[in-house]
């Protein structure tokens, strides 16, 4: 039996595709709150296929198969990717174009047709891909977007430059949290990583709530 990871930020929305992969006889692997570790678990013991839904946040989705690309344990694992706006797709597309891409209908016949990727696209890292990008586009600040500021400088407007239409800062989470950090004692020793830790897991959980 195939042990195929699924990764989706929703999980009442990944239940139906659960059902279906283990239904066409695979193992299927499915944590409902995504922690940063595990990505060492996925490269110790890597899965046959992954398999990413891009209906949510498909800019975190699409960073971590180009992570799985970029470690040369999960490289050559196979990815496919399902459902998604199309331009959201597209994008993903053009950063791993030998990625599988299927809707849900498709699902299956998409994992058992994948096999091992032979020369995998590599991408570049993020800041590599993104380094001719302002400020704002790399951190992701679109038309509309809200922004939740932890600790900012006070000249943070200057720092981030124009912005685009309809941008809002708020003060509880929203589509971007950025945090800053002043000294290297404000996170220094193991209590600044346990608190960056924490950081992260709860901005994840309000993802995944969201």
């Amino acid at each position: 039996m195939s042990r195929v990871r699924l990764l989706h930020w929703k999980s009442t929305e990944a239940a139906p595709i659960q059902n279906l992969l283990s239904g066409a006889g695979f193992q299927v692997e499915y944590d409902e709150k995504f922690d940063p570790s595990l990505m060492r678990k996925w490269r110790e013991n890597p899965p046959a296929v992954f398999v990413i839904d891009v209906s949510r946040l498909p800019s975190h989705v699409r960073e971590i198969a180009v992570a799985l690309r970029q470690s040369p344990k999960t490289r050559s694992v196979p990815i496919v990717f399902c459902n998604g706006a199309p331009d959201k797709v597209k994008l993903i597309r053009s950063v791993l174009p030998d990625a599988v891409y299927s809707t849900s209908d498709e699902l299956i016949a998409a994992v058992k047709s994948a096999g091992p990727v032979q020369s995998p696209v590599r991408p570049a890292d993020m800041m590599n891909r993104y380094g001719s990008r302002s400020t704002v586009q790399k951190l992701g600040i679109t038309e509309g977007s809200t922004v939740c500021l932890l600790d900012a400088p006070r000249n943070v407007t200057a720092v981030l430059g124009a912005l685009p239409r309809g941008v809002e800062f708020v003060e509880q989470r929203g589509d971007i949290t950025l945090c800053f950090v002043h000294s290297a004692d404000a996170f220094g020793g193991k209590g600044g990583v346990d608190r960056l830790r924490d950081l992260s897991r709860q901005l994840l959980l309000d993802l995944q709530a969201a």
